[in-house]
């Protein structure tokens, strides 16, 4: 029998050192939440494969979707012949957007695909060229997406330089002692002193930055950025990519706040596994692009069409936006239970919407000296008594839960057996 070790020891001779592995196990199959390694060992998956799984692994009508496709072709491009499953996919999604009545889809292949577009559609649309992020969001490891995202290690260390006319502002932290009214504050100096708001193209925010530690963009500070947007003749762009089709409690993120975005960039669960992603947006404003300003040889393909088409009816009849409040809320629930039964001070803090919860650990229940070795211990050590798990935050202190939203109460809580008795022992 082969061994994850082995395994190991060949994708490091094969594969470069800058794709790292979180978990060197090598997973031989999956359903819904649970994996099996080489050696037949089976682990709790509150990864979800990095947001991708919100209907879990191998759901049977996304499955019977793609076997039906793939019986009939795998390619044609787009952009060369049609095909209707592209057509169709993108009707629903539109009829569904928050960006509004009349929208349009473009699909991609990945998610830092879908944000170069966003841009690109929306300096078409303005004839302008800069855009404003926050510190602490991700936005994919293209070049673009690097001078977007608001972390420097491991994203952009040594990639530079970057595109230019990309300004960051903080992002408001609660729990940090950022402020709305602070961070609009700085987005208000960066008008005066560096660029000129009639130059700026667009905004883009995370509605939860992913990331960057989980953090919820207050509604206050949603609605302050669309009423500056609307005054200023800037487009608003929701990077939805690990915020939506249902994670946070709504089919996406940004709907939790009422308001409505000018472009959304989507990806990761659209299509239970299958590589997808694409920009929705105001009908008028994705048409700025000229024919040929957009595409891609693998955008939209017709597995990952007909897989998406399934995701959405999953969510509607399975009621995964429900399910992941009912999830989210057992898991935060037992998160503070912890904290108190165990008067654990390193759980500094236990937040998100919906199934996307983040436990912060600090040292002494201080919000300024985070722990990044305890979580570091606490990913190591789950993943050795059977459970998955992802850290993240621009402090490397946060763990993220992304249970997929099939999963039972039962096995929720098995997983969080495990987590309990590793952190207790690891931060006793």
């Amino acid at each position: 029998m082969v061994t994850n070790a082995e395994l190991q020891a060949r994708r490091e001779a094969a594969v470069p050192r800058g794709i790292s592995t979180m978990h060197p196990r090598f997973v031989t199959r999956a359903a819904n939440a649970e994996l099996w390694d080489v050696e037949g060992n089976r682990y709790i998956d509150f990864a979800s494969g990095i947001a991708v799984l919100n209907t879990g692994h191998n759901h049977p009508k996304v499955v019977a979707a793609v076997k039906q496709q793939l019986d009939a072709f795998t390619h044609t491009s787009f952009q060369v012949n049609p095909y209707e499953g592209y057509v169709a996919l993108a009707e629903r999604l539109n009829a569904i957007s928050p960006t509004g009545q009349p929208s349009k889809t473009i699909f991609l292949t990945t998610g830092a695909e879908a944000v170069e577009n966003a841009i690109k559609i929306a300096r078409a649309h303005t004839g302008r060229k800069a855009v404003v992020a926050f510190k602490g969001g991700f936005h994919g490891r293209t070049m673009m997406g690097m001078a977007l995202t608001g972390k420097v290690q491991p994203y952009k260390a040594g990639f530079g330089p970057f595109p230019g006319d990309v300004w960051h502002v903080p992002f408001p932290i609660d729990y940090h002692g950022v402020s709305v009214d602070q961070s609009l504050a700085a987005l208000d100096s960066l008008f005066k002193a560096d660029v000129d708001p009639a130059e700026v193209a667009a905004i883009i925010i995370e509605p939860v930055q992913g990331e960057g530690g989980f953090y919820q963009a207050p509604t206050e500070l949603l609605q302050r950025l669309r009423a500056i947007c609307d005054a200023n003749g800037i487009l608003l762009i929701a990077d939805e990519i690990q915020t939506g089709f249902a994670r946070t409690g709504r089919m996406f993120g940004i709907e939790h706040s009422g308001v409505q975005p000018d472009l959304m960039t989507i990806a990761k669960s659209m299509a239970g596994g299958f590589a997808i992603s694409g920009v929705i947006g105001k009908a008028e404003i994705m048409d700025a692009p000229g024919p040929g300003g957009l595409g891609g040889t693998y955008g939209g393909p017709p597995m990952a069409c007909a897989a998406g088409l399934a995701v959405l009816d999953v969510i509607a009849e399975e009621r995964l936006c429900e399910r992941a409040d009912e999830i989210g809320q057992l898991i935060k629930t037992r998160l503070l239970d912890l904290k108190r039964t165990n008067s654990l001070a390193c759980i500094g803090d236990v937040r998100g919407p919906g199934a996307m919860v983040a436990l912060e650990l600090v040292q002494q229940g201080d919000a300024d000296r985070p722990d990044p070795d305890l979580t570091k211990a606490l990913v190591v050590d789950c993943a050795k008594d059977g459970l998955i798990l992802l850290a993240c935050g621009i402090r490397s202190n946060v763990i993220r839960f992304l249970v997929p939203l099939t999963a039972s109460d039962e096995l929720v809580g098995e997983g969080l057996d495990v987590l309990e008795r590793n952190l207790v022992r690891l931060a006793g």
